[in-house]
């Protein structure tokens, strides 16, 4: 992460001028609601098929435009909850939250309807895992993991501060996952991440 720091500290001294010229505030808040929609099939554990369910929650994120067409984002979100599933049986329920920071680029900026694709940097921090179902009251433990975010949508300008916003996300998203502290297996969750927001120029 100190990298990353660094990174985004380099980018903003080096733009703070171009901006201090500018009337337009380059900060935008964005709050909205998203998906986390994990892969069909997560790979085995203890040697049966596993899945996890999807689970949605209220997000934010902080963004700075660089330029117009360049920006730097770093997204937030309430914890989400799944169910992992064992040969289609609950089996664990984990909590985790998943914050990504990535730069976006935008094609059409300044225009009404604006596409735009990034990538970043996920770290997924999973916790209060509980046996549930055929692992009831088992000692249960994920994981946590650093992964690629890939991140695509379409911005609507509705005025010179407000604007709306459909985007998706791809994560890559690996857990061990442990059972009485024995490892059973890696969850493979890879999901996709979509949804809406809302977003305000301050």
């Amino acid at each position: 992460m100190r990298y990353l720091k660094a990174l985004t500290a380099t980018l903003l001294c080096a733009t703070a001028p171009v901006f201090a010229q500018s009337t337009e505030s380059p900060w935008l808040l964005h709050v909205g609601i998203h998906v986390v929609d994990p892969a069909s099939h997560t790979g085995h554990l203890a040697g049966m098929p596993a899945s996890v369910d999807k689970s949605t929650r209220p997000t934010v994120s902080i963004e700075y435009k660089l330029d117009p067409a360049w920006s730097i984002e770093a997204l937030a979100a309430v914890p989400f909850e799944h169910d992992v599933r064992l040969s289609g049986q609950r089996a664990v329920r984990v909590k985790q939250l998943p914050p990504v920071i990535g730069v976006n680029y935008r094609f059409l900026s300044g225009e009404h309807v604006s596409p735009f694709v990034g990538v970043g940097v996920n770290y997924t921090k999973f916790f209060d895992a509980k046996g549930r179902g055929i692992l009831e009251g088992a000692d249960t433990h994920l994981e946590s993991s650093w992964g690629i975010a890939w991140h695509a949508g379409v911005d609507i300008t509705l005025d010179p501060r407000w604007s709306f916003t459909v985007d998706a996300r791809y994560i890559d998203i690996d857990s061990t996952v442990s059972v009485a502290g024995a490892t059973v297996g890696t969850a493979h969750i890879d999901p996709w991440v979509y949804g809406m927001s809302v977003g305000y120029r301050f």
